[in-house]
């Protein structure tokens, strides 16, 4: 019995998708709090941003002042000559893309976010609101197909 429950631990968490379109930063970072997300996991390729207050940096400071810890994971970003399909008719094809891109050479940091997750409660960040437009979309899609114990909530 000790060891069903320890596995099962294991194979549960949460992870948060969150997009900042449309957000102010203490908005962002009310929601984040709001839902006791310890880690921030940034999928940008490049974390920059004209939005004040979304540039690593500055991005980094105001989740540290909450007690939100950072990570950079540009391995999850999505290449740039795929972006343009996620803003047009053609997201099937840019999804496609990008779980052939996820699950080849970014595998490896697929899958510590996976560990992270059922570890501590986190949250996925990129610029879209919607996850739908959005390559994070992909990345908790699969995570939840491949572990179904693992929560999945947009915020």
């Amino acid at each position: 019995m000790a060891v069903q429950s320890r596995r099962s631990k294991l194979h549960r968490g949460t992870v948060f998708s969150i997009g900042y379109e449309g957000r102010d930063l203490d908005d962002f970072l009310d929601t984040l709090e709001g839902n006791r997300v310890k880690v921030l996991v940034d999928v940008r390729l490049t974390p920059i941003s004209r939005k004040k207050g979304f540039s690593k940096t500055a991005l980094s400071e105001g989740l540290a002042r909450r007690g939100i810890e950072y990570r950079h994971a540009p391995a999850l970003g999505n290449p740039k000559e795929n972006r343009a399909a996620f803003r047009g008719a053609a997201v099937r094809t840019g999804r496609r893309r990008f779980l052939a891109h996820l699950n080849n050479g970014s595998r490896h940091a697929y899958e510590e976010v996976i560990e992270l997750a059922r570890a501590q409660r986190i949250a996925l960040l990129c610029v879209e609101r919607d996850d739908r437009q959005c390559h994070r979309g992909c990345i908790t899609d699969q995570a939840q197909e491949q572990h179904p114990a693992l929560s999945v909530q947009h915020l």
